[in-house]
């Protein structure tokens, strides 16, 4: 029992069931169709072994990285003002609520047109899809700030500036990271979209390329990546949310990361 117990803690006892029934589906499919998990392996070190593999995973990764803070960047100190400022908030309330239903997929060709077919364009189109998610996140967390805290500073001699430093920040800090890992996923939605488009380097840029040579176990090794980078990607900030909230003493006070 014990050992079943540290194989579903860890995601061992996970993973060993997805690789089971991956096998069992594609053993009963086309494998031109459906590739095996053997048959996937072989595909990824036909890539490794031209260097197309670290090549494309590196390049996805940092076009991700670079929109991705960018947008928090943006959304951050854009989050804190609209929800600190309820005049603010409700004059960009409106342009929040609508912009953020269009995906970034549907600016796709506009950004080309406005920024190039080079990297500025597919950068922005992931600051987009970050920009939206930290900002609604962060303006909720200041928004539902307890308004006693508030008072109790302020009478304290608390300046407006040591109520926003040492109130308001660390109350939102589960928020934020909640925001910006919400926000990695859809920058990684992102990123596929525009590099099956406009690029000709990438890991969406191999998914889409693969169809022309029916090289399906190609695909699912684009699949697979995206997936661990995204994973590696969400556990760095996991790890991080977890440290700082225990920094500011909240830690106990949220469930993040559960």
């Amino acid at each position: 029992m014990r050992f079943v117990r540290k194989g579903l803690k860890t995601g061992l006892i996970s993973w060993l069931l997805f690789l089971i029934v991956w096998q069992l589906v594609a053993m009963n499919s086309n494998p031109d169709y459906f590739p095996t998990p053997i048959q996937t392996l072989q595909g990824a070190v036909e890539l490794f072994t031209d260097n197309s593999l670290i090549s494309y995973v590196l390049i996805s990764f940092k076009r991700v990285v670079l929109g991705w803070l960018l947008g928090s960047l943006l959304g951050i100190p854009a989050g804190l003002l609209i929800g600190r400022f309820r005049w603010l908030r409700e004059l960009v309330e409106p342009y929040l609520n609508f912009f953020r239903f269009i995906p970034a997929l549907a600016f796709i060709t506009l950004f080309i047109l406005w920024f190039g077919i080079g990297e500025q364009s597919k950068v922005i189109l992931i600051m987009y899809a970050t920009l939206f998610i930290v900002v609604l996140n962060t303006a909720a967390g200041v928004v539902n700030v307890e308004d006693d805290k508030i008072r109790s500073a302020r009478s304290l001699g608390a300046s407006e500036r040591q109520i926003l430093i040492h109130v308001i920040i660390p109350a939102v800090v589960p928020a934020f990271f909640n925001g910006v890992r919400l926000a990695m996923g859809n920058s990684f939605m992102a990123i596929v979209g525009a590099e099956m488009i406009a690029a000709n380097e990438g890991v969406g840029y191999l998914i889409w390329t693969s169809r022309l040579y029916s090289k399906t176990d190609w695909i699912f090794v684009g699949l697979l990546l995206l997936g661990l980078m995204g994973f590696a990607g969400d556990q760095l900030l996991r790890w991080m949310g977890k440290t700082t909230l225990g920094r500011y003493g909240i830690a106990k006070e949220t469930r993040f990361g559960k």
